[in-house]
């Protein structure tokens, strides 16, 4: 027989009763590791929240930790909306302050934790976080080149490279030093960042 191929928790398919199922699936997920945490959110705990079988969640995603792979997954499909404060230091600014405002909501940061510390071993998680982040660069390098037209920012500007600089400081205090996650921390690394721009350090 061949196996059932794992899908992403959450996704939805036009009427019924599969797409409440991953919903339902989704939400648990999601509070057991606001509740309980990676450790102590379980196949079992999921299945009785949701109002699934056990076997059911075993048959489509083998592990909790899978499980919480493919809602990471799913969240991080949905992009920040791109701010257009008329400067490159205001966008920096508000894309910096955005992200770090997701990443201080308790359901995102737990799966977070748990996709960092996955990708340590997990294809899987690994996958996930390198498409999150190509994503996210993608996304931001928008507002580099946008600066570029505006004379903001010199011709060349390596703008993958600014959207990491945003988000290294926050990263480092969440994943290495443990220090608390202040939006002031997008205000200091985006008149930082502006200032070398300008000066053309970051220039390919």
């Amino acid at each position: 027989m061949k196996a059932e191929k794992a899908e992403p928790v959450g996704t939805v398919r036009p009427g019924g009763r599969t797409a409440r199922t991953r919903a339902a699936v989704a939400e648990a997920v999601r509070q057991e590791l606001v509740e309980v945490g990676f450790t102590g959110t379980t196949m079992e705990r999921i299945a009785q929240r949701a109002g699934v079988a056990k076997t059911t969640l075993y048959r489509r995603w083998g592990s909790v930790a899978q499980l919480v792979i493919d809602l990471f997954t799913e969240t991080a499909a949905a992009q920040i909306p791109l701010p257009d404060t008329g400067s490159l230091e205001g966008d920096l600014r508000e894309l910096g302050r955005s992200s770090i405002a997701l990443l201080r909501m308790p359901p995102l940061r737990a799966a977070f934790d748990v996709i960092v510390r996955e990708a340590i071993h997990d294809p899987a998680a690994r996958a996930a976080l390198t498409a999150f982040s190509a994503a996210r660069i993608a996304n931001g390098s928008a507002l580099v080149h946008r600066a570029i037209e505006r004379g903001e920012a010199p011709p060349g500007t390596d703008a993958a490279e600014v959207v990491r600089l945003v988000g290294a400081p926050y990263f480092a205090r969440a994943y290495i030093t443990g220090e608390p996650l202040e939006p002031q921390i997008a205000d200091r690394t985006a008149a930082m960042l502006a200032l070398a721009i300008r000066a053309g350090l970051l220039v390919t």
